[in-house]
């Protein structure tokens, strides 16, 4: 099993929430296996927290973090999967399935600050939101019925979790970036492009998206993300008029 350090590592991020009645039902499936740090990003109902649904859960839902965006979600993260059903949406990321996916991220919660994103109960998560992702995780569902209601989806993602939990042998720890500082590697970067001419006004948002997924696939340390980040204040800082 996890150990009560491992649990409190993961953070699940409800992306958009349109039901609070399955907002009170993710944290009651959080509390049944032994999760409780909550982060909800801009849900539909402000009253969420009065959910009926979160039997058994209410202070975990009490205690749920709002934050104003997906980057201030998951800034203290070392890893950050998304959630998809996938269906015909052409992803740019790499996707593991559900038991796979279970196993790098309880390695992971072992030294470092995990989220897992649950986007809305009708359009999921969009790319933009996606773009702030290591890679993406699926429930294997039929077919002809691919999306999962949200509360269930959490429960057995984090059913999955817990279900085998075996002992790590290894004890090697490779240390990577905060999901904040390669948000802050990405704003550079696209402010560098931007001033340089390389990216538009039209298509900032499409590069914006595809430099921050660049930039979580290298898996940087933190060393190498300072380094780069001082680099890019320095070509900012060149290419601004009267510099």
């Amino acid at each position: 099993m996890l150990s009560r350090r491992q649990r409190d590592r993961l953070a699940v991020v409800l992306v958009e929430t349109r039901n609070p009645l399955n907002l009170g039902a993710a944290a009651r499936a959080m509390s049944n296996f032994g999760f409780d740090r909550l982060r909800v990003v801009e849900p539909y109902e402000v009253a969420f927290r009065e959910a009926r649904s979160a039997m058994g859960a209410r202070e975990l839902l009490e205690a749920a973090e709002e934050c104003p965006s997906i980057a201030a979600a998951v800034s203290d993260c070392r890893l950050v999967v998304g959630t998809s059903a996938i269906g015909k949406r052409q992803l740019q990321h790499p996707v593991r399935t559900l038991a796979h996916g279970a196993q790098l991220i309880r390695h992971h919660l072992r030294f470092d600050r995990v989220a897992i994103l649950f986007g809305s109960e009708k359009t999921g998560l969009s790319n933009q939101d996606l773009s702030h992702c290591h890679w993406l995780l699926h429930i294997p569902t039929r077919a002809q019925h691919l999306s999962m209601n949200l509360a269930q989806a959490v429960a057995v993602t984090l059913y999955e979790m817990v279900r085998a939990a075996q002992p790590e042998r290894s004890n090697i720890r490779v240390e990577v970036a905060t999901a904040g500082d390669l948000e802050r590697l990405t704003q550079l970067l696209l402010a560098c492009a931007t001033e340089s001419g390389f990216v538009s006004t039209g298509s900032a948002r499409s590069r914006e998206q595809k430099l921050r997924r660049l930039v979580h696939r290298i898996n940087l340390p933190p060393a190498d993300v300072q380094m780069l980040l001082g680099l890019a204040r320095q070509i900012l800082w060149s290419l601004r008029p009267g510099s």
